[in-house]
Order: structure tokens, then C-alpha cells, then sequence
């Protein structure tokens, strides 16, 4: 079933052809990173040097979610049969505490764990990158991070996404002495055909390149942050930043149709939250009843609903809670789950709550690499919302990030993305916090079909799986399904939110009367994504290396760039 939709408003078109290639395959959320990525592919490297050079890259050219200071994770499929993920995900510092955002009346004081140097976690990124080089790369740091050095140190002249992004944060740089240095010109916002230099960033990254983690976790940039963070009310020190490990582990599985899904396990919930759904939709006919149907609808977002109940309340980190992975995805409580569903009637979520948890009352970015030998990655990093925390370590030239929002700072009380969590993600000292980043890659007989993820916070889990649900239940190529109308269910608050477009009149009107609240959605995603040996599942070849790439329109600043 082709699509023939386009969601940006201002062009309501049909779907282009996503870009091929026959040698590998970059899709970023930054024309510039792509290219550097491909670059690298053309110079030999596999997907994981791809991947490290576009990361470092993006710290550049988009600093609003690439990052040196935020975490992430990465998913990976090999060629040789191998599959793996890494953590290098924030964790909270040693000096934090549960009620570390909370005023003596216990009440959650506002902005203070979103904004300013109480609100970071102690960075990963750095960490993640040069592990899964050294580990399962091919090419030198240095070469590697030559283009992000260039790029901090001359500069690259900003386009409108880019100048759009950057005036999200105007205020707060403002506020901020060493991000107003940075990204305001004299104290203005910068304008298309500027040219945006970073230098002490170029510095930063030059020592990085040279010393590797020793100069991120001990050496001079370390002393910076620790000395920045605790200079400006933050609690980071050089223990913290010393002590910080990635970890290895492996991928959630599990099978949907005639598909195997790979994904992120705990700490981020995506790929338990992604299974689950799927799991409980399975059973049901959804190409039968139709793309956006209203049964089809109510049935997924039942689904979600559910799902997102067990995400927010039974998933953490796994060194300091036992996650009940196998109980969630196990047949008996998919079908409890599944019985639980009017086939009609919406389920307030107020019914779903769990005994003795009360109530009260993004950014991200993702990149998708396969090279001409069938390696994959599927990697997002983030400093949680755009820009972060909007501060600067000094001398740095380094945006940190605001993870500490990720935890449940209160019971009863919901983050920056009205999540509702519970008792399982409190703060903990060295705690790493729950995620939604949801890296993903699709196999059909142990061969990569897709590769594919997301920004958006909470919204990452349903971009994501609306993204799987449009190619494998309605065949559409990978540019429409990627393009294609998003909804967004998270349990709490009891909203449907809607992309324009994303619910034919008839659909609305029959949800709306089922007991749906709708609202309309913000373009929260840029979903990157790949499809290998052909544009739509219906077409792929086995053992085809022709790959397709689809860069979402929801955000003017990617690109699909094959080598």
C-alpha cells in the first residue's frame, strides 16, 4: 500500500523516492555529519568508524542534540553474525540525592533540573565512541575526528534548520556567559549565511583526538567540567568523570510477523516498550483493517497505552533494579493484556493506574550507518532537550546535558515530556536514568532489512514503531513510511496527539466518539532510516546490497547520503 502523503504542512505531496546505493548508506539529521560519514566509507572505514566520525561531527554542526557532554547508545549488527549494544548513557554524580530538586516543603522547584549545572549528568558520549572504535572500528582517532576539528575551528556557514534550531535557546544563552560567546552573535541571534566557528571546541577536540578518554575523564577538559559544574551550583567532580565506564551488552529481541527486532534494552525502555506493543498487536489483522483506520487506531493506541503503563513504572537501570523483561513479553501477560482491551470503547487511563502510585494534576538525535559489507549501526545520543541544559563548561566549548530531568525527581510528578514514572527510576548516586532512545535494526532470516530510530523523547518508542508497523504491515517503502502522519499515546497525560493529517475526518470522528481525547501534535521526530535490498519489504532481494535511505522531512536539516 503506497502512502502518497507528505506530513509537512507545507507540502502536502506525495512521498519522494528514498536515495539508493549499492556501497553503503549515512542518514543524519545534519547534511554536513552525512557527508562526513560517507567520507569515511569511501576512505575504507566500516560503519562504526562512519558512525564515530559522524557523532563527533554532529557536536559541531548540530549542537542542539549531537553532543560531547550528553550519553547514548548504540545498536549494532555485524557482518560476521554479531550482534551487540552499548550503553554510554549519563549517569547521575555521586553527590546526587533523591530530593535534590525538591524545595524543604518537598515541592519540585522549578526549571532546576532542566536548566543550569545541577541539571547534568555525568557525560558518556566520549566514552561510547571511543570504545566502539577501539572495539569494532578500523581507523585511527585522529582520522576520524579530523572533520569535526575542521568544522569546530572554521566554522560552516548555517542554513535555515540550522538558524531555526539555534533560536530555540536564544534566552537561555543569553543567561549563559560562555554559550552567548558561542552561539549569539554580539549578543544577537545568528542569521542564514552566517558562519557559525567554534574555537574553543576545536580545542577541546583536538586534545580529544590526541589523548583520547584521558582527556574527556581525567586530563585538562575533565578538570574543566568538574571545576565549571561546581563553580555554577553542579555537583560533578573528578571522581565522577573518572569513574565512568560504557557498558556492553546485549540487544533486546524479539519476533513481530516474519521479522526479528533488535533494539535498546534498560536502561532505555524503547525496545522492551517496542516489542510489547507489537507483541500485543500481532494477533490482529492491521493491513485487513487498513492504514490509519480507526479500528486499526484504537487498537494500537490501546496497545501503547498499555505498554507505556509498564514502561514508566516497571523499567530502570539494571544495576540497581531487576528488570521483569521475560513477565512483559511473556505470553501470558501479553494475553491478559490484550484481553484487557474494549474493542470499542477507549480505556480512561485513570483504570490502568497501579495500586500505590499517585498522581498529580527533547532533544535527541539519531543517525542510521551501513557500509558496502553489511555492517550496521543504529545509534542516539542526546543531551536530553534541545541544547540541554543551555550551559557550557567553561573553556570547553562543550554543551552539557540536562539528564537529570530523566529521573523521577518526584513521585506523582511528570518530566519535560509529561512522562510519569516511578519508584524504579528515582535519582541514585552513579544511576544511570530511563530512556525512551530506541536504536533499532530489523533482520528477516538473520539479514539486515532495516536500520532505523529517532529524537523526540517519549515520542521516540511510537516514531519508531509506527515506523515498523507502516513498512512490515503496509508495505510502504521506507521515505513513506518515515514520512508518513505520526500519533502519540503515553498512557499519562490521556491524549492522543496528532500530526496533521494523521487521522482521516471519519477516523477522528469515530475515536472522539469511542471516548478519545485528540490534540494536535508538534513535529517532535526525525526519524533516519535504511532499507536493505529494496525501497518496500515486498521488493527486498536476500542477500542484496542495495541500500535505501530516508531522511525525514519533519526537520530541514538532514540527509540520506549514499557512498
Amino acid at each position: 500500500m503506497a502512502l502518497g502523503l507528505m506530513i509537512n504542512t507545507q507540502l502536502f505531496a506525495a512521498s519522494m523516492a528514498p536515495v539508493q546505493s549499492s556501497r553503503g548508506m549515512v542518514v543524519s539529521a545534519q547534511h554536513l555529519a552525512s557527508k562526513v560519514g560517507v567520507e569515511i566509507l569511501k576512505k575504507g572505514g566500516n560503519s562504526v568508524d562512519a558512525a564515530v566520525a559522524v557523532a563527533y561531527a554532529l557536536a559541531v554542526v548540530y549542537p542542539a542534540a549531537g553532543n560531547l557532554g550528553g550519553g547514548g547508545f548504540m545498536t549494532l549488527k555485524l557482518e560476521d553474525g554479531r550482534e551487540t549494544f552499548l550503553d554510554f548513557r549519563e549517569k547521575a554524580p555521586l553527590a546526587a540525592t533523591k530530593g535534590m530538586f525538591l524545595d524543604p516543603e518537598g515541592q519540585v522547584i522549578k526549571s532546576l533540573s532542566t536548566r543550569g549545572h545541577l541539571a547534568v549528568g555525568v557525560p558518556g558520549t566520549v566514552s561510547g565512541l571511543e570504545y566502539a572504535r577501539k572495539k569494532y572500528g578500523t581507523m585511527s582517532r585522529q582520522a576520524l575526528m579530523d572533520p569535526a576539528v575542521k568544522l569546530a575551528q572554521n566554522g560552516f556557514v548555517l542554513e535555515a534548520g540550522d538558524v531555526e534550531m539555534l533560536h530555540v535557546a536564544t534566552e537561555d544563552f543569553k543567561k549563559d556567559p560562555e554559550a552567548k560567546d558561542i552561539f549569539l552573535k554580539k549578543g544577537k541571534p545568528f542569521e542564514v549565511g552566517d558562519r557559525l566557528v567554534q574555537k574553543q571546541l576545536a580545542k577541546t577536540l583536538k586534545r580529544i583526538q590526541h589523548q583520547g578518554v584521558e582527556d574527556f575523564y581525567i586530563g585538562q577538559t575533565a578538570k574543566s567540567i568538574s571545576i565549571s559544574s561546581l563553580e555554577n551550583g553542579g555537583i560533578i567532580t573528578t571522581q565522577d568523570l573518572r569513574q565512568y565506564q560504557t557498558r556492553e551488552m546485549r540487544p533486546i529481541g524479539c519476533n513481530y510477523r516474519a521479522y526479528r527486532i533488535l533494539s535498546a534494552p534498560p536502561p532505555s525502555s524503547g525496545g522492551v516498550t517496542i516489542c510489547e506493543i507489537l507483541k500485543i498487536l500481532e494477533p490482529y489483522p492491521l493491513n485487513e483493517w487498513g492504514f490509519h483506520s480507526a479500528k486499526s487506531l484504537h487498537y494500537q493506541i490501546e496497545a501503547i497505552r498499555r505498554a507505556y503503563v509498564d514502561r514508566n513504572t516497571s523499567l530502570g537501570d539494571p544495576e540497581f533494579h531487576d528488570n521483569p523483561i521475560d513477565y512483559l513479553l511473556s505470553p501470558s501477560h501479553l494475553d491478559h493484556l490484550r484481553s484487557s482491551i474494549d474493542p470499542v470503547i477507549a480505556t480512561p487511563s485513570a483504570q490502568l493506574m497501579p495500586a500505590g502510585m499517585v498522581q498529580e494534576g527533547e532533544n535527541t538525535t539519531h543517525f542510521s550507518v551501513i557500509d558496502s559489507f553489511g555492517n550496521a549501526v543504529s545509534m542516539t545520543y542526546t543531551l536530553n532537550d534541545w541544547f540541554g541544559a543551555r550551559v557550557v563548561a567553561k573553556g570547553t566549548g562543550i554543551l552539557l546535558n540536562n539528564e537529570m530531568d530523566d529521573f523521577t525527581i518526584k513521585l506523582g510528578v511528570v518530566n519535560q515530556f509529561q512522562l510519569l514514572q516511578g519508584r524504579v527510576n528515582q535519582i541514585e548516586p552513579s544511576k544511570r536514568p530511563l530512556s525512551s532512545m530506541s536504536p533499532t535494526i530489523v533482520l528477516k532470516n538473520d539479514q539486515i532489512v532495516m536500520v532505523l530510530g529517532t529524537p523526540g523523547g517519549s515520542r521516540i518508542i511510537t516514531a519508531v514503531l509506527q515506523t515498523l508497523i507502516n513498512t512490515i504491515d503496509y508495505d510502504m517503502t521506507i521515505q513513506e513510511a518515515v514520512d508518513a502522519p505520526r500519533f502519540h499515546h503515553q498512557w499519562v497525560p490521556d491524549v492522543v496527539f496528532a500530526e496533521d493529517y494523521a487521522l482521516p475526518p471519519d477516523a477522528k470522528e469515530q475515536l472522539e466518539a469511542s471516548g478519545y481525547t485528540i490534540k494536535p501534535s508538534r513535529l517532535a521526530n526525525h526519524m533516519a532510516a535504511i532499507m536493505v535490498g529494496g525501497a518496500r519489504l515486498s521488493e527486498v532481494k536476500p542477500q542484496s546490497r542495495l541500500y535505501f535511505g530516508a531522511n525525514d522531512p519533519r526537520r530541514n536539516t538532514g540527509l540520506a547520503l549514499g557512498q
